[in-house]
């Protein structure tokens, strides 16, 4: 079973919390001395140890003057930072719109060659037409009770999308069926995703693959994610989008994909799912 996104950043605050505790520890101070020295509450030593409280840079510095382990405050500081930016929630991404966060994800697709994307509820950002796109960026904006900037989002999802056509990048794409036939919009808006898709599927660097209904399954219905290259690994849940570039972290990603690519079909066999989906349509 693949492990929570969110549990590896737990892990990484984890491990800066004791790092605190043994930095504490070795300089024979007690939580109520540490706090005393630092000039807050003693409650708050035991809450950042036990990673209930997440320490600003100021408490990290604050820490380790009086442990007498200044040099050590910049590297801490560091860690948390990045435990930090492994979760960032949509709210924080999302505040002004969707627009910039359309476009802060061009340099990252620009430098990845191999993109390996498992989709189980909606189709890719990569692969969506305007309409589609319209329909579930318009949802997103109401959901999140945001500033409503869809119209240049959508340019900006669909400029990004250049990548399929330009440059040397290569995709593997996989869908769970359900994708194909969960709405988004009006029949017409369904009716031309789904031609794209197959449209898609023509291009030499693209591999989409459609994980049937009827599979036999040896790994069950996931939450999407896109691995880029082999550094990073972004996971989309509902409240954050998370960034995984730990190795253990990217490898146990790469072999869940590996063993869902075990249950698609391609080509000849995936075209009449598209097809079918279509066709219900009506």
């Amino acid at each position: 079973m693949t492990a929570s996104p969110s549990s590896s950043v737990q892990e990484a605050r984890k491990s800066i919390a004791e790092r605190l505790r043994e930095i504490r520890l070795d300089a024979g101070l007690t939580g109520r001395e540490l706090a005393l020295r630092c000039g807050w509450h003693p409650a708050k030593s035991s809450r950042i140890e036990n990673v209930k409280t997440l320490p600003s840079d100021a408490d990290l510095r604050a820490w380790c003057l009086a442990c007498g382990v200044e040099d050590q405050a910049a590297d801490l500081i560091a860690a948390s930072r990045t435990a930090s930016s492994m979760y960032m929630e949509w709210r924080r991404l999302q505040r002004t719109g969707l627009r910039r966060l359309q476009e802060s994800y061009v340099p990252l697709y620009e430098r990845t060659k191999l993109f390996r994307v498992y989709c189980s509820h909606v189709v890719p950002g990569l692969l969506q037409t305007p309409a589609y796109a319209t329909v579930l960026l318009s949802a997103i904006t109401d959901f999140r009770r945001i500033p409503n900037d869809v119209e240049d989002a959508v340019s900006a999802r669909v400029a990004r999308s250049h990548v399929i056509r330009e440059g040397d990048h290569r995709f593997a794409v996989l869908l769970e069926e359900g994708v194909l036939r969960h709405r988004i919009g009006d029949a017409e808006t369904m009716a031309g995703q789904l031609g794209h898709l197959l449209a898609i599927m023509s291009l030499p660097r693209v591999s989409l693959g459609i994980i049937p209904f009827t599979a036999e399954r040896r790994m069950w219905v996931i939450e999407p994610f896109t691995i880029f290259d082999d550094a990073q690994a972004g996971v989309e849940l509902l409240s954050a989008d998370v960034k995984l570039t730990a190795p253990n972290d990217t490898h146990l990603y790469t072999r869940a994909f590996s063993e869902l690519q075990r249950l698609a079909v391609y080509g000849a066999r995936a075209r009449p799912l598209i097809a079918a989906a279509i066709n219900a349509l009506g």
